[in-house]
């Protein structure tokens, strides 16, 4: 496999992209908004230029790496030369799923189909497709350039051989791939989304504030970040988007959203990506400043 097509330019998107490109893979970077995408190729351009500035990266890498993404607005143009695609669009069934019928008409027929997504089944998403055991999740971890895991989810129509291959393609990524099942929130999320809801709800019950729970589990459970600072950082609304699969597929309680979660995200504040969560965020400062609605008077 050596052409990638990457659909949607957010965050997940154009590190999936930046790795890609990184390793002399040809992506095509799709999204259908060209400010977007615009938009990516910097981002893209920042985070080699750290990598430069870490000694990392050679500006000849670096000029090689851009020179493999090619974008495009359109799906059917950007995929018909791919040997996979890597789904990174927004975490909603819905479009998902329109996608992958898309996807499943223009590709061509060896392409393997895979999925970014944090959650969403995998077995939904390869049953509205012809080619179910060519369809694959890769759950890659945020930053993506940073982060050596990927989450390599089996359908339950996937086959042995596309599994082999995404495995064998995402350690020559130099990333850990790690086999799991298709169950809501696989392994990652099953485990981290609980433990952020309940200590939103530390917060909600005031049993301590924002600053108190993320430094106790800081410095306590050796966490490099808090839970808060964490759901902050991932997005309040993904945090909010994957517990409600949890609760839907497993039908427990103990995974149902804390409402002021809910009332938050309600509100638009969805963490690093509004400028405020549970913390206040501001350009140029890497300070951590507790939001004012959490501040103890």
């Amino acid at each position: 496999m050596k052409n990638i097509s990457v659909i949607g330019s957010g965050t997940m998107g154009n590190g999936i992209a930046h790795v890609f490109a990184q390793f002399d893979y040809k992506v095509n970077l799709i999204d259908i908004n060209q400010t977007a995408l615009d938009q990516a190729i910097q981002t893209i351009t920042k985070n080699l230029d750290r990598q430069i500035a870490k000694g990392t990266l050679t500006e000849d890498q670096k000029s090689a790496t851009l020179t493999n993404i090619t974008t495009y607005t359109s799906i059917k143009e950007g995929v018909q030369n791919a040997d996979l695609v890597v789904e990174a669009a927004t975490e909603n069934i819905d479009l998902k799923l329109k996608i992958f019928k898309e996807l499943d008409e223009l590709a061509p027929e060896h392409t393997i189909l895979a999925s970014n997504t944090s959650s969403i089944s995998i077995t939904q998403i390869a049953s509205v497709t012809h080619r179910g055991e060519k369809v694959i999740g890769m759950h890659f971890m945020n930053p993506v350039p940073v982060m050596k895991l990927v989450e390599v989810i089996r359908a339950y129509q996937t086959s042995d051989e596309t599994t082999k291959a995404v495995m064998a393609l995402s350690q020559n990524l130099e990333k850990t791939p790690v086999e799991v099942n298709d169950y809501p929130g696989f392994v990652a999320n099953r485990i981290l989304m609980p433990m952020i809801n309940e200590a939103i709800y530390a917060l909600y019950e005031n049993v301590a504030g924002v600053y108190e729970i993320d430094t106790v589990m800081k410095l306590g459970m050796a966490h490099p970040m808090g839970p808060l600072q964490l759901a902050d950082f991932i997005g309040l609304d993904v945090c909010l988007a994957i517990l409600k699969v949890l609760h839907d597929g497993f039908g427990n309680p103990k995974y149902a959203p804390c409402p002021l979660l809910v009332n938050m995200v309600t509100a638009g504040k969805k963490g690093v990506k509004t400028g405020e969560g549970f913390y206040k965020y501001t350009a140029g400062t890497k300070e951590l400043v507790v939001s004012d609605k959490f501040k103890k008077s």
